[in-house]
């Protein structure tokens, strides 16, 4: 994790705390190639050393939702995408990325993947094809708008045809979509409340619109801002600076604690500060639409 993970992290667990919720750990593991223990055990060392300790899930499996990494809920996953096959919206699409690519719009600066629905078959429920020939599997949306409240935005509304058309459920590798496995799990899981980076806050409309298809309750989002350095510049792993790794050898918990209060709108200055007094100071009318790393002595 870097300094931005860490933020989100923190800011969410306050949000848990401060309305006496549960805050849960999941392992989402669900890309083979990238996901590794190691890598899953880093997280929660991380976080064990900020002394952010979730109610359920971790490694551990604590909590009655068990299991918590995406990796071994694959039936569950299975079983929403059949509901939604029957619902006759899930068809199967043979196109490469490079196809995809090739039919982007120039203005498409964004970096959005728009599908222009090439595989979609003019009569739905489609047949579904022979398992052996790669395809992956996306689903049918409208030209309607999807609205929803953010707690930090306000109100949102997303055309799901025209900012990502008929999105992805399953890879042609076998590997589940993040829309489909985060709503089939938060669902399974009670989540009431979700906080992440808002570089996801648009696909929130994708994920209610699955809610809504799979009659699930969705839950509240709260999506915060992305941490930018004093040029503007998204933080990212390639940040070493900003790494755990390097945050750990130069700061205490406290320390680090007190730099994320101050990019949080809590004290005008990184003075180290508690998770216990974090806690008392937090609000969410605090928290500003940017945040920059704060100018250390």
């Amino acid at each position: 994790m870097h300094l931005g993970n860490i933020f989100t992290a923190v800011i969410s667990w306050l949000s848990a705390r401060k309305q006496g919720g549960k805050w849960i750990l999941r392992i989402e593991d669900l890309d083979p190639q990238r996901s590794r223990l190691c890598h899953a055990q880093m997280i929660e060392d991380d976080l064990a050393w900020l002394g952010l300790t979730p109610d359920e899930g971790g490694l551990a499996d604590a909590g009655s939702s068990a299991p918590y990494s995406q990796s071994r809920r694959h039936h569950l996953y299975a079983d929403a995408l059949e509901r939604l096959k029957n619902l006759g919206l899930a068809y199967p699409c043979f196109c490469r990325r490079a196809d995809i690519m090739a039919t982007q719009a120039p203005h498409q600066s964004d970096g959005r993947i728009v599908y222009a629905g090439t595989c979609r078959p003019a009569i739905l429920p489609a047949p579904f094809v022979d398992p052996q020939r790669p395809h992956t599997v996306r689903i049918a949306v409208d030209n309607a708008d999807i609205s929803f409240t953010d707690r930090l935005y306000g109100p949102v509304t997303v055309n799901l045809a025209s900012h990502c058309g008929d999105f992805l459920l399953r890879r042609a590798d076998g590997a589940w979509a993040y829309q489909l496995a985060v709503v089939v799990d938060d669902a399974a899981m009670g989540v009431t409340e979700v906080v992440r980076g808002n570089d996801l806050l648009l696909s929130a409309a994708q994920q209610l619109h699955l809610y809504h298809l799979l009659d699930l309750c969705a839950p509240e989002f709260a999506h915060v801002p992305l941490i930018v350095n004093a040029q503007g510049i998204r933080l990212s792993k390639r940040d070493e600076a900003e790494s755990m790794a390097s945050l750990r050898s130069r700061f205490t918990p406290q320390e680090l604690l007190g730099r994320i209060a101050c990019m949080a709108g809590m004290q005008s200055r990184p003075a180290p500060l508690s998770l216990a007094r974090m806690l008392e100071l937090f609000s969410w009318n605090l928290l500003p639409r940017v945040v920059t790393l704060p100018v250390l002595p």
